[in-house]
């Protein structure tokens, strides 16, 4: 396969992994994992097996982090078991409704509603779970942004031999 088609299957891949940070369709990470490694052993790139060590490792780090933040932070904000069950329910839900961003607005929701059902008369209680629950989105999915956006601009200073 010529080099310059996978370069730009590579940088497909790594662009639709940023994207994928936060929308849940796509494998995010994954994705640009996949299209760095393809990079790296696909083509004659003298990509330095630190970055891709560096990358692997902040991808693993990613993917648990991505479970463990939003619980911890659903907890710190008085979250049960209830909201952290209404936040999976509420997003998948979320997922195939037909407006934007429909998995947040599940996944809030779900929060809420879970959070209700447990202890009705609590509504202050199920609103700082889902801040809690919104907090942990964001940390989760900037950390993952973060790492997709490096992962990106080294492969392309890469490729422009700048790096």
């Amino acid at each position: 396969m010529d080099t310059a088609l996978i370069d730009i299957l590579c940088l497909i891949l790594l662009f639709l992994g940023i994207l994928g940070t936060f929308l849940p369709v796509l494998p995010g990470l994954l994705l640009s994992i996949c299209g760095l490694l393809i990079y790296k052993f696909g083509t004659d790139s003298d990509l330095s097996m630190i970055y891709t060590w560096a990358f692997i490792i902040l991808t693993i780090a990613s993917v648990v982090l991505n479970y463990v933040i939003p619980a911890k932070t659903n907890q710190k904000y008085g979250g049960t078991r209830w909201g952290s069950i209404g936040s999976i329910i509420g997003t998948i839900i979320g997922i195939f409704l037909p407006i934007p961003l429909g998995f947040l607005v599940g996944m809030f929701a779900g929060v809420f509603i879970g959070e209700l059902l447990h202890d009705s008369k609590d509504i202050n209680k199920a609103l700082k779970s889902t801040k809690g629950a919104f907090i942990g989105f964001i940390y989760g999915t900037g950390f993952s942004f973060v790492v997709g956006v490096a992962m990106f601009l080294v492969v392309v200073l890469n490729m422009l031999s700048i790096i």
